[in-house]
């Protein structure tokens, strides 16, 4: 949960990284209305098993079904999003990838326009309160009198473009906070990655064939999210900060 509020000043326990992965499947005409338990259950797009977590919302702008197994599935106009938690999980227990794909298969009619594979990283930081914000401003931004203006220190954050050979990869980085209780959050940074495959320009058959096969290779996306953000950002941090003033938990180092 991504917090606004000022954190508590007792030193929260510590806790470890989060990680989300997250599918968003983009068509003309999906209708938010057809997102139901029922709909999901009877069609065979999950199990008969699965229990929800909470009472679900159905409304023409918005439907989610939430599920005990940390599933979510979330339906607006246009766009219908499949939500996991990592957690200990390998790639291979993921369901979320299975579920996208028997989606498409279910409703080979609508008239889809793209694909989104959104991998997320949240790491904490539990004994700095200004970590994750010195972290972006004065590791990844050349330090200067911009940052130095107002009342309060500067809030930054990053948006990165970077093009692959398959599709486009958006990386965004923000400060963010994690919640443990009311009272209690803990500051953090969001790694939170997109990778973008457009169907828009292919035949109605071929575009199915092209979804489906996009979402089985969601391994290579969710590699290259972890290379990036660990290899090539928060590596050379842990290597090049003293151990003594780390701004990233022990659990990264």
């Amino acid at each position: 949960m991504v917090m606004t509020s000022d954190t508590n000043s007792k030193t929260p326990p510590q806790i470890r990284e989060i990680q989300e992965l997250s599918i968003a499947i983009s068509a003309k005409n999906l209708n938010p209305t057809m997102l139901s338990e029922d709909f999901l259950k009877f069609s065979g797009i999950i199990g008969q098993d699965w229990e929800l977590a909470k009472q679900p919302v159905l409304g023409p702008n918005l439907s989610q079904v939430t599920f005990q197994n940390g599933i979510s599935i979330v339906a607006q106009p246009r766009t219908v999003t499949f939500m996991e938690a990592i957690a200990n999980k390998t790639p291979d227990q993921l369901n979320i990838p299975n579920i996208a794909q028997q989606y498409i298969a279910k409703l080979p009619n609508a008239e889809y326009q793209g694909l989104s594979i959104s991998p997320k990283i949240l790491i904490p930081f539990p004994n700095t309160q200004d970590g994750a914000r010195q972290y972006i401003t004065k590791t990844l931004l050349a330090p200067g009198p911009w940052q130095d203006f107002g009342n309060s220190p500067v809030q930054a954050g990053l948006n990165l473009f970077y093009q692959l050979n398959r599709c486009q990869l958006t990386l965004n980085i923000n400060e963010a906070k994690i919640a443990l209780s009311e009272q209690t959050t803990i500051p953090a940074l969001l790694f939170a990655g997109n990778f973008n495959y457009n169907v828009d320009n292919i035949n109605q058959p071929e575009r199915i064939q092209q979804l489906t096969q996009n979402i089985k290779n969601w391994q290579s996306d969710f590699k290259d999210f972890q290379e990036i953000v660990k290899q090539r950002f928060l590596a050379q941090q842990i290597q090049t900060t003293p151990q003594t003033e780390s701004v990233f938990p022990s659990s990264m180092t």
